[in-house]
């Protein structure tokens, strides 16, 4: 099997990178230079915001199946997709859950409404659920049904570059009383990197298309079993110090960003962790336990001396220490 892989230098595109390899598939990863792709593959340089000027490295060649990662401007998914639509056989665009309209209802599946107003012609100005909205019309105006749309949730694992996980294992590797997001039962949905990238090569080998949610199933893990393996896994010792949300809420604690994973019962947790996975998971979906991907984890973050890199795109997580010191302490907001 021939595969391009559009990125597959960072997290979920290096991770595809690797299952393929381990496949004995043929890689073929065409980058902007910013990072080593992984050895073993053949490397093609371009620039994908200099429109078609950025691709002519990819003006010839073919493949069976092309991964495209991309979550900026859509028009550099639509003008990759149509230059490889005549040369490759199948094309699979990472997207995201964030493709859908609100409200959300709990059980929402891949037929609930998209957000209205995407184009495949967007620049970089739109918000990401545009942009990711906007990368699936262009895969599949040029690659039709046999474009493959991968609806992502929440994902961690081992490189990842957006520092959700990586901060809740240096936070409990620094022990002492830890404020944790009560309940410790409440049911969090994510995907680790290494099992989207083994579904969506098999669901692209198999040629499936159309839209697919993939993230945890239903009792996958829990804040709780999330937060006891980072402390396990770090041997800090550190105390989980379960707090209500109501308290976080109050001193001015933000869901998802001052706590990551994190979000109070409502609307948004019902969009991010009460998603309808049948489809996926019929389609041959499978999650690792929840202790593998944390340990895993940290012994990449190891690895690195601790430090996880991070997306330049993306705005930095975690509690500052001031207010967790307040919270320790029993104060309110400032």
């Amino acid at each position: 099997m021939r595969i391009l892989m559009l990125g597959g230098t960072e997290f979920v595109g290096r991770a595809a990178t690797g299952a393929a390899l381990a496949r004995g598939w043929q890689v073929t990863v065409f980058h902007r230079g910013h990072h080593a792709p992984p050895p073993g593959v053949r490397a093609l340089t371009g620039d994908r915001t200099r429109g078609p000027a950025g691709l002519t490295a990819l003006e010839s060649g073919t493949w069976d199946l092309v991964v495209d990662t991309w979550s900026g401007a859509p028009r550099a998914v639509r003008d990759a997709a149509r230059l490889l639509s005549g040369r490759a056989g199948h094309f699979t665009y990472v997207s995201s859950r964030s493709v859908y309209a609100s409200p959300s209802p709990p059980g929402r599946a891949e037929d609930a409404p998209p957000v209205e107003g995407a184009s495949p012609d967007a620049g970089g100005d739109v918000s990401y659920a545009l942009a990711k909205r906007g990368g699936e019309l262009a895969a599949v105006d040029a690659f039709g049904d046999r474009a493959l749309l991968v609806r992502a949730g929440l994902i961690l694992g081992p490189g990842e570059n957006v520092g959700r996980l990586p901060w809740w294992l240096g936070r409990t590797a620094r022990g002492g009383p830890v404020i944790a997001p009560g309940p410790p039962g409440a049911g969090i949905r994510y995907v680790d990197a290494r099992d989207l990238a083994s579904w969506m090569l098999d669901a692209a080998a198999r040629g499936l298309g159309g839209a697919y949610d993939v993230v945890g199933g239903p009792g996958h893990a829990t804040m709780g079993e999330l937060l006891d393996a980072c402390v396990r896994v770090t041997g800090s010792g550190a105390e989980l110090r379960w707090t209500d949300p109501e308290v976080l809420l109050a001193v001015g604690v933000e869901p998802w960003t001052d706590l990551p994973v994190w979000l109070p019962v409502g609307e948004l947790y019902d969009a991010v962790h009460q998603a309808d996975v049948t489809k996926a998971y019929a389609a041959g979906l499978r999650c690792r336990p929840v202790g593998e991907t944390v340990a895993d984890t940290w012994s990449w973050l190891c690895a690195r001396g601790g430090t996880a890199p991070q997306r330049p795109d993306r705005p930095g997580v975690g509690l500052d220490a001031r207010t967790e010191a307040r919270l320790l302490a029993g104060e309110g907001a400032p």
